[in-house]
């Protein structure tokens, strides 16, 4: 058996053991590249070790840290209230809000990993305060990324408009872009409607949620809950959401008062960053923590002197990466160790909220992915696939082949092996190269929301409003389901017309 065939089935039988039992796909991936790589492929244990995804580590261990602090200080929810003031309190227009700025961003070129790192926490804390579902506004943004990722001055666009010139290839910058941002777009209303969307209009922000206006009818784990556990339970509150008006510093905040009535210990945090304890008797036993702001408890839109801080260092992290084009991984550790020096007690335990378990899922998945291309496993099925020698079929499997490896892959190195590989195929003159370019690149880009891409991987690392493992689960089956139609569309919409004409 050859070891192309083999890395194919070790890679099968991973995910059917990380489904069957308890263990960490990442870990398995690890032991996956190091047993195919060194037993089958005969690679040294070095190059084994280059294909670990250094640079994403960094990325979602820094920005993780990054936000943890936000999150401690109350920073995220402060950005969260100015982004309800500033849409006049109608949820229904937030989903919309993040799509935009995210396809805003990407389309001046941000690379789309950066421009997740940056939104997605926001965007989530958003969500868990205004019980909408954290796979709405997680895939708002993942799907907005994509949907600016392929204009004439973006990181993708620049990449598939350059080989295809090499290639000698007609291209159309115009027509890459808008086929990218209305197949996106598509996909974001979809996601709209299936994830609850339909249940925010009407709601006001500026109003607390009644129980019976989240997505399922209730604060169920999964419909993007409020921050308060039940007491004795983990268990999401039914208490509202809260408003945009919280009570007074001096006074108990409503998810204070439901645990105490309850009878555990409720904490909150007032101007100073600092959280109070109060212990209430009672059997509940449970815990109730309301987020620091100096406005959460009071006060509008007023920051705390951290708070401010951390805010800075979060538009500093915008400007380094967007406009001086620096590493945002390392960006977002530098930012974080800055705000940790300037207040080591109220960010003591950020550390241990970095989502280790996510990180050592997706590095080791990803590692292994990088195996398989270094042994040639990718080439192996692209070139098995343009053998066949039925064109407008020969056309759908290399885009298939493109949204399955990229949806594990780098996006930008799926593009750059497979846009040459489809040359021979595209100076047959059956199909039209422009539509065949465009397909492709769709269907290699759309399909970032798996929770293996470096998006998704953040969306996944950076969720709240829903238990991690729940969310990785749903990310993985909505990311499969837009491997098998994503392609399939693309071709369909952009390659069959043009062949049929």
């Amino acid at each position: 058996m050859s070891a192309e065939l083999l890395s194919i089935l070790a890679l099968i039988a991973m995910f059917v053991v990380a489904t069957i039992f308890p263990v960490n796909l990442g870990a398995l991936a690890l032991v996956g590249a190091f047993l195919v790589g060194t037993l089958a492929a005969g690679m040294e244990t070095d190059a084994i070790l280059d294909a670990f995804p250094g640079s994403l580590f960094v990325i979602l261990v820094g920005v993780t840290l990054l936000f943890a602090i936000a999150t401690n200080n109350g920073t995220v929810d402060w950005l969260v209230r100015a982004a309800v003031h500033l849409v006049r309190g109608r949820l229904a227009a937030i989903p919309l809000v993040v799509f935009v700025i995210s396809a805003l961003l990407t389309a001046v070129g941000a690379p789309a990993p950066a421009v997740a790192a940056i939104l997605a926490p926001i965007a989530f804390g958003f969500a868990a305060d205004y019980r909408i579902h954290p796979m709405l506004i997680g895939l708002m943004v993942a799907h907005g990324t994509q949907a600016g990722a392929f204009s004439p001055i973006s990181v993708l666009g620049g990449i598939v408009n350059g080989v295809t010139s090499e290639a000698n290839l007609p291209g159309n910058n115009l027509v890459l872009f808008l086929s990218s941002f209305a197949f996106n777009a598509a996909a974001a209303v979809a996601v709209f409607f299936v994830f609850g969307g339909r249940h925010l209009v009407g709601r006001d922000a500026l109003r607390p949620a009644a129980p019976g206006n989240s997505p399922s009818g209730g604060a169920a784990p999964g419909n993007g809950t409020s921050r308060t556990a039940a007491a004795g339970s983990g268990a999401p509150s039914e208490e509202p959401a809260p408003a945009s008006a919280p009570p007074p510093a001096s006074a108990p905040s409503p998810a204070a008062t439901a645990s105490a009535a309850r009878g555990g210990t409720a904490t909150a945090t007032g101007d100073g960053g600092e959280g109070t304890t109060a212990t209430v008797p009672g059997g509940g036993g449970g815990v109730a923590t309301e987020a620091a702001s100096g406005t959460a408890t009071g006060g509008g839109l007023r920051l705390t002197p951290h708070q401010a801080l951390t805010l800075t260092g979060i538009l500093a992290l915008c400007l380094a990466v967007l406009a001086f084009k620096l590493d945002v991984g390392l960006t977002a550790v530098t930012v974080a160790v800055v705000l940790m020096l300037t207040s080591p007690k109220s960010n003591k335990g950020a550390v241990e909220k970095v989502a280790w378990p996510t990180v050592l899922l997706i590095c080791g998945v990803v590692t292994y992915v990088g195996v398989l291309q270094e042994i040639g496993t990718v080439d192996y099925v692209g070139s098995a696939v343009a053998a066949i020698g039925i064109p407008l079929l020969v056309a759908l499997l290399i885009c298939y082949v493109g949204g399955v490896v990229s949806a594990f892959a780098s996006t930008v190195g799926i593009l750059g092996a497979l846009v040459p590989l489809a040359v021979p195929l595209l100076s047959q003159g059956t199909l039209g190269p422009i539509a065949m370019i465009a397909a492709l690149s769709v269907s290699s880009a759309i399909v970032d929301v798996s929770p293996f891409s470096t998006t998704g991987a953040l969306l996944v690392a950076n969720v709240r409003g829903m238990q991690r493992d729940d969310f990785y689960r749903r990310l993985l089956a909505y990311g499969g389901v837009i491997v098998l139609v994503g392609p399939l569309a693309a071709w369909a919409v952009l390659v069959v017309p043009g062949w049929l004409g």
